[in-house]
């Protein structure tokens, strides 16, 4: 194995040679590293978003403060310095008047400052002052008390104010509290030469997402870029490592293309195998019923002319059957089941019985059959010689199995008002199923009803495929149910189900 123009150590080659690296371990590779990044990017830019968020609104809180801070201080020292002079003539009035007033209009023309004014308490009484004039009424005891003025702008400073009143009083300290996360309202206490007056209230609505917003840009583009440098990356590995394992990839395809015609051979010789010995199993059926075709043919006289004729009539077709089995490995459903068929299993049962089993007569000692038949069972529309091909194989497994002299064999059919199913029953006497055949597989299959799977009486012999064929034609074509099990002490019994 050489990497580019890198030999590598020969136990290196052989330990990397136990891995199979597909191209689709590389696109699988190639999608995890970009999810991850995108994952971590997002993650990252989430991380980002919760710190600006929290920096901003401590920033606001804090930008919002120092304002009303500096601008008490800044009115504080005004008021004082009025206190000292005393002095009412035109010019100190006009001098405090329009130093308050540039006060409050450098505060007021800044975009996050919505609101400010001086809310002093005199007397038990309440005084909003937001301009130099209402300072001077102030002192000269001529401005209204705010519980007077129902339609101030600054209402909600003054309820602020009311509500915070004992608490600011108390502690003489800044309080402030936020509403819609952004708008600040802001109380600084009015304490002027060390003495409690009032508060300096302000409303401001910090803005600072100009400045995340372009922290937040500038990480978006960081982002991209790095996402850009791993994805060229990632395409170039897949472009050198897609040309690496091409040549191995079309060698690996002709070896599978090879496999699989192979494999088709296979498949092909074992089904020919699997029908030659189908075709051979039937051949004995035929052997025996040619064989009594002989008989009754020999045997016809006038007086029994018409029994022998229907019975030979009846081996014929079966005859038929079995040739164009041979003929076809998947025969036609409608040559199984069809409305045209209506054929009476409680006939074609004694026919199998009288006219099959017991014809030999030197079995007529090994077993014997007990015909439980009930009468009122319906009809069935599905072709007479399938029934046969299901129920004789089946019946020849109890004799060939049962391991006993003399073995009873009991045919039962029953009908099933209440549920409307038809059960045949197939019991005999012997020594039973083994367990092992009783076993099912993934499919929940016994294994009696497996091909090859029954025991063969002799190595040599091509049985094996009775109960097989049994299964396949009941359940397989006909939609019947088949089982298979042990009665106690000994025996076994099949058991057929049909749904009418």
């Amino acid at each position: 194995m050489t990497y580019g123009k890198l030999k590598l150590p020969a136990n290196v080659r052989k330990k990397l040679s136990q891995y199979r690296f597909e191209i689709r371990h590389i696109i699988v590779l190639f999608i995890v590293l970009i999810s991850f990044q995108i994952i971590l990017a997002l993650f990252q830019k989430s991380l980002l978003g919760g710190f600006l968020s929290e920096t901003q609104s401590w920033f606001q809180k804090y930008y919002a403060e120092r304002l009303a801070i500096v601008t008490s201080t800044n009115v504080e020292l005004l008021f004082e310095n009025h206190q000292r002079i005393r002095s009412y003539d035109e010019e100190n009035e006009n001098g405090m008047i329009y130093s308050l007033n540039v006060i409050i209009k450098q505060q007021l023309i800044q975009r996050s400052v919505e609101d400010i004014c001086l809310i002093l308490v005199k007397d038990h009484q309440m005084y909003v002052i937001d301009s130099g004039q209402k300072l001077y009424s102030y002192f000269s005891n001529t401005l209204p008390p705010a519980e007077a003025d129902s339609t101030s702008k600054h209402l909600a400073g003054i309820e602020f104010f009311k509500r915070m009143k004992e608490n600011i009083k108390a502690n003489e300290k800044i309080i402030s509290t936020v509403s819609n996360e952004r708008t600040f309202n802001v109380l600084v206490p009015f304490v002027p030469e060390g003495e409690y007056r009032g508060v300096l209230y302000m409303r401001v609505t910090p803005d600072f997402t100009f400045l995340t917003d372009e922290v937040r840009s500038n990480f978006d583009q960081a982002s991209i870029i790095f996402s850009a440098l791993i994805f060229v990356g990632l395409i170039t590995i897949f472009i050198v490592s897609s040309r690496a394992v091409a040549e191995r990839n079309e060698a690996q395809d002709r070896l599978l293309v090879e496999h699989e015609e192979n494999v088709g051979k296979q498949i092909q010789l074992e089904k020919e195998s699997i029908f030659t010995k189908r075709i051979y199993h039937t051949h004995h059926k035929a052997e025996k019923i040619m064989g009594f075709i002989k008989s009754d043919v020999r045997l016809m006289r006038p007086e029994n002319l018409d029994e022998m004729k229907q019975r030979v009539i009846t081996y014929s077709n079966f005859i038929s059957r079995i040739i164009y089995d041979m003929k076809w490995y998947d025969q036609d459903i409608n040559t199984i089941i069809n409305p045209v068929f209506r054929t009476n299993i409680n006939s074609v049962i004694e026919f199998i019985a009288q006219n099959v089993f017991l014809r030999v007569s030197s079995k007529n000692d090994m077993f014997t059959f007990t015909m439980e038949l009930d009468r009122e069972i319906p009809t069935v529309h599905v072709n007479e010689f399938i029934i046969w091909e299901i129920f004789e194989p089946l019946i020849q497994n109890a004799i060939d199995h049962g391991n006993k002299d003399t073995i009873g064999i009991t045919l039962r059919t029953q009908y099933h008002r209440e549920t409307h199913t038809t059960t045949i029953e197939i019991r005999d006497n012997g020594q039973g199923i083994k367990k092992e055949l009783l076993e099912t597989d993934s499919k929940g299959i016994k294994r009696i009803f497996l091909e090859k799977n029954t025991m063969p009486k002799q190595p040599s012999s091509h049985s094996g495929y009775g109960c097989y064929i049994a299964y396949q034609m009941a359940v397989g074509k006909c939609g019947w149910g088949l089982d298979a099990e042990n009665l106690d002490p000994a025996g076994c019994v099949f058991t057929i189900t049909i749904k009418n």
